[in-house]
């Protein structure tokens, strides 16, 4: 079982730094780092709001997971 955890982490973990990649709103590496500052923020429509629900979702999943595999290890 803990290498099913194991896997379900790895699967979500490079799902959730891909999502969060996808998210960046400025060209280049600049939008990456965060030193594009000087954007008006607005309310999310279509596929922002997708990546943003997206990204709650796995980042509760990646948690519950991370949890499950230390619960599992503890008792194995």
């Amino acid at each position: 079982m803990e290498t099913y955890l194991d896997i379900a982490l790895i699967i979500t973990s490079i799902a959730l730094i891909a999502i969060v990649v996808l998210q960046s709103k400025g060209a280049g590496l600049g939008g990456l780092t965060g030193s594009d500052m000087g954007t008006v923020f607005t309310a999310r429509r279509g596929l922002e709001k997708t990546f943003f629900q997206l990204t709650i979702v796995l980042s509760v999943l990646f948690f519950v997971l991370t949890l499950a595999a230390v619960i599992a290890s503890k008792a194995g």
